[in-house]
């Protein structure tokens, strides 16, 4: 039999046939995925193929084969450095929700999950949400971020899950398409699927007051039917994304804003740094490229995570001091 995995809790794997049926499956033997040293070699979204034993009481699949992934999306493993962690596969649009104050969405953060994206070859859209607790200062702070992202062509939206602003344009990105929303815990992921689909109900929590972070609600990516003829994955809550397996000469290709000056650099393999005649160094001072985006492309060249990061404005926070 064939189908999808739709969750994941490590040992045992949800996947619904191509007959619409559940069946709790396990793994074969050890897959090894060329390539990837995963800690995960089986991930929500994964096309496999399983037979079915029912010499128990209850019958379970085992998964025998992983058919050819369209694109994953990878995070460096917390514990094992050498390791990633396949959060989920075959997606066809990564939703990065982001939050002004309640709590903070880094640039650091948006612009590692951008990269990723484009690397893989996934569409991104930046979703706004909580815009119903805007103040002033916060509302100009997201204009801002809004204005960057989308002059660069990527896609924004301003939603409200609380009451429920601009959801179906939201809904209209999403049908006949495979979505994730990833995030910081906290952003209100699952509240955004809750009100987007009532009927799950997905467990939520509040923002803690005292570190203004999000609890993690999720502890597994698993993935949902909709009623309106699309798939959601919903992951767990993200406080840093690594980027794994990148040369310094690759990352300014997966800057939009930077490729489209590559060209006009002196130097073919120019890393927009020190080097002379840079066409992105001369963008950057006539304000033609935003100096977040700059200073989260040389974080990542610098292989700095999370230690430094910076607002809208580029200005740098110490996140061991927040």
């Amino acid at each position: 039999m064939t189908g999808i995995v739709y969750k994941s809790t490590g040992s045992w794997y949800t996947v619904k046939a191509d007959t619409n049926e559940f069946f709790e499956c396990r793994i074969k033997g050890k897959f090894r995925i060329k390539g990837i040293k995963s800690t995960n070699p089986i991930a929500v979204g994964d096309k496999v193929d399983f037979d079915l034993d029912t010499t128990a009481d209850v019958v379970t699949g085992v998964i025998t084969n992983i058919h050819e992934r369209k694109n994953y999306l990878i995070r460096k493993s917390v514990n094992l450095s050498k390791q990633v962690h396949i959060i989920a596969t075959n997606i066809d649009v990564l939703f990065i929700l982001v939050t002004i104050d309640n709590p903070v969405t880094t640039t650091s953060f948006i612009d590692r999950l951008l990269v990723t994206a484009e690397a893989y070859g996934i569409e991104a859209v930046l979703v706004f949400n909580k815009v119903d607790t805007f103040s002033e200062e916060t509302l100009n702070d997201q204009l801002y971020l809004q204005y960057i992202y989308d002059k660069i062509g990527y896609k924004c939206l301003r939603v409200s899950a609380a009451e429920g602003k601009d959801l179906d344009k939201l809904k209209a990105e999403m049908i006949d398409k495979v979505s994730m929303f990833t995030g910081h815990s906290g952003v209100g992921k699952s509240t955004l699927v809750n009100a987007l689909e009532p009927g799950l109900n997905l467990k939520t929590k509040e923002i803690s007051e005292q570190h203004q972070q999000g609890q993690h609600t999720t502890t597994f990516a698993e993935m949902y039917d909709l009623s309106f003829n699309a798939k959601i994955i919903d992951t767990p809550g993200i406080r840093g994304f690594g980027i794994v397996d990148m040369e310094p000469q690759e990352v300014g290709d997966y800057f939009p804003e930077f490729f489209k000056l590559k060209d006009q650099c002196k130097f073919n393999n120019c890393l927009h740094r020190e080097e002379p005649h840079c066409a992105v160094k001369d963008a950057l001072d006539a304000d033609e490229i935003a100096w977040s985006r700059y200073k989260s492309y040389i974080q990542i060249l610098d292989g700095d995570e999370d230690n430094y990061r910076t607002d809208a404005y580029g200005n740098g926070r110490n996140p061991d001091v927040e």
